[in-house]
């Protein structure tokens, strides 16, 4: 076990570096940022004297340097618009977006587990082939239509739901739906699958056999085996909400969490923010699929005595 923590933290060592590398490229690709949030308005000298102490004068070799000395230090500079540290605006938008993926992740825990035990249990029922149904329709349906249809809905039409901001429990209400429907759908699938592997099992039969009843069955032999399977695909739900899926929910209900944070800083060319900004959504994602590995592994002994 402890050579594959190891190896766990290697991986995330060279991952980061290498998100690092690349979100230094990928900002400065756009265009020199002074041009695009100062505009006609400033002066020749007082153009040169802020590029001068944002660095942007020296080599790409020079800022990568200095970049990489920032990451290590913790130090990402200042904010181009909003003149202060980076950490601070990133710190600032980093509860509300971990607030809307907690809930989200919550919702589709709650939602997808049970209905695909359902759907397993109840294969040949009509059950089973409407929770299918929904699954299916649920995951051929983009965050930002069903963001959209609800606000024509819920706010435009019958004016139940606020749409703007995070100020009480119902400006929580859509973006949390918008944000895990896609993810309900597809774990539903998920747990169907993995329950249907599980229950054509030995060990299944046999448990029926000693007389045990069918919940017991099914939840502690076929669902404790299926989450397994699950496991896996929760982690990896859960980082693609935390990397991209949170981002376009963010925009369209104006959520002030990293990813708005990340378009505005993208339009503007805030380099700092954009940077500090990734690398925290990076440092998330890894330590989400870091965790699932170890989950995985935890859940699973023969991973772990492979490993060993």
């Amino acid at each position: 076990m402890i050579a594959y923590l190891l190896r766990i933290l290697v991986k995330i060592a060279v991952t980061l570096f290498a998100i690092l590398t690349i979100t230094f490229i990928a900002t400065r690709l756009s265009g020199n940022p002074i041009d695009t949030f100062l505009g006609e308005g400033l002066t020749a000298e007082g153009r040169e004297q802020l590029i001068t102490y944002f660095q942007l004068d020296r080599s790409l070799w020079h800022q990568y340097l200095a970049f990489l000395r920032a990451a290590a230090s913790g130090d990402f500079g200042l904010s181009f618009v909003e003149r202060r540290p980076v950490t601070e605006v990133v710190a600032s938008r980093i509860w509300p977006s971990a607030q809307l993926l907690l809930t989200s992740v919550g919702l589709t825990l709650l939602i997808s587990i049970p209905l695909g035990v359902l759907a397993a249990v109840y294969r040949k029922s009509w059950i089973g082939s409407a929770v299918m149904v929904v699954a299916f329709a649920g995951y051929a349906v983009p965050a930002f239509i069903l963001a959209i249809v609800m606000i024509l809905i819920f706010s435009y039409t019958l004016n139940w739901l606020p749409v703007v901001g995070n100020g009480s429990v119902l400006h929580f209400i859509m973006p949390t739906i918008a944000l895990s429907g896609v993810l309900i759908a597809a774990l539903t699938r998920f747990t169907r699958n993995a329950m249907l592997d599980v229950l054509g099992q030995e060990y299944i039969r046999t448990a029926r056999a000693k007389g045990l009843s069918e919940f017991w069955v099914v939840m502690r032999h076929g669902l404790g085996n299926a989450s397994i399977t699950v496991i896996s695909v929760i982690g990896l739900q859960i980082a693609s909400l935390a990397a991209a899926g949170s981002v376009v929910v963010e925009s369209i209900f104006s959520w002030p969490g990293i990813g708005q944070l990340l378009v505005n800083a993208a339009i503007v060319r805030d380099y700092p923010v954009l940077q500090f900004g990734v690398i925290t959504v990076a440092v998330a994602v890894v330590m989400i699929n870091a965790a699932t590995d170890i989950a995985y592994a935890l859940a699973d002994p023969r991973i772990r005595l492979a490993q060993s």
